[in-house]
């Protein structure tokens, strides 16, 4: 599977990925975004902006780029990416489908995606994302599967995968919400003709956020790649939101408070990738020292005191406002 290409790279950053939720429209839920990006959000502002993190981001070592349907262009700003550099032939691409995106580039939209796990959504998506990233895409993904999503039953889709697995096409899936370890163990239950469907696993995981953790530990045993998503818990653990706790184990390892984070679950034995979200580059260089963060016991002890419980964490990240 692509991921075998990450199990060959030797420098500290290879376990990194650069997801572009942030970058691909012009609204998002992530604290201070807005002093991030600043005023300007055009179309070609934000396709700069992604091409200057993807260049960084791969001249530091990351090798996994993530991307969605539902990130406004994010696709699009990819593809011209890869197309611009084709000497650049030894990232993995990833993908997922599932949203539709409906924001029509606005931040104030009454609603900015649209949920749609039936097989004609996969199919009208996976066209699209053909289109855009043709034979660069690696891995495609169901987006943010829920334990009650018709993903987990649906037969006929189950079979439309596993075709485009069989094409060389890994599939995946992302999970959200309180009840992700569920949906987790759910997914690693479906076969194909007796072969596993799923072979990699994006989820929320991070100091507040640890309830997928035996499911992931599970699936990692199982034989799929795992993904971390959201280690930065929407901009909730980075400087100045971040906690007391993180704030001084911050200060205690002279790093900024996203490094620890992000620090805190590349520790975890199943995660293969963690994923920084950043929309600046000094946001990704800052992102990138994790690798270097040595926490010690009295450390992750303190850290481990920050969890919340699953409702709490999901119905504060729902409060996050659209930046």
């Amino acid at each position: 599977m692509p991921f075998a290409r990450l199990a060959k790279a030797t420098t500290p950053t290879a376990h990194i990925g650069l997801g572009l939720a942030a970058v691909g429209r012009p609204g998002y839920l992530t604290l201070d975004r807005a002093e991030a990006l600043g005023e300007t959000r055009t179309a070609a502002a934000l396709r700069t902006r992604t091409h200057d993190l993807l260049t960084a981001a791969y001249a530091q070592g990351v090798r996994y780029f993530d991307t969605a349907r539902s990130y406004g262009r994010a696709e699009e700003f990819l593809a011209d990416w890869l197309t611009a550099n084709p000497g650049i032939d030894d990232v993995v691409i990833g993908s997922k489908w599932g949203y539709t995106y409906t924001a029509d580039w606005t931040i104030d939209a009454d609603r900015h995606e649209v949920k749609d796990h039936s097989l004609a959504a996969y199919e009208r998506q996976r066209a699209e994302t053909a289109a855009l990233l043709g034979d660069r895409l690696d891995l495609y993904q169901i987006h943010s599967v829920t334990p009650d999503s018709p993903a987990l039953t649906d037969r006929a889709l189950h079979t439309a995968l596993a075709e485009a697995a069989a094409g060389g096409v890994t599939v995946g899936f992302s999970t959200s919400g309180p009840a992700q370890a569920d949906a987790i163990r759910a997914a690693l239950d479906i076969t194909v003709d007796g072969e596993r469907l799923f072979r990699t696993v994006q989820a929320t995981y991070n100091a507040l956020e640890t309830s997928a953790g035996p499911a992931l530990t599970e699936a990692h045993d199982a034989g799929l790649t795992v993904i971390v998503k959201e280690a930065m818990a929407n901009g909730r653990l980075a400087q100045p939101h971040a906690p007391e706790a993180m704030r001084a184990v911050a200060e205690e390892t002279s790093q900024d408070c996203d490094a620890v984070a992000l620090a805190l679950v590349l520790r975890r034995p199943w995660a293969g990738v963690v994923l920084s979200g950043a929309a600046t580059v000094a946001q990704l260089a800052a992102n990138l020292h994790a690798p270097l963060v040595d926490l010690d016991e009295d450390q992750l002890t303190r850290l481990a005191q920050l969890t919340e419980n699953p409702e709490t964490y999901w119905s504060e990240r729902a409060r996050l406002p659209w930046h």
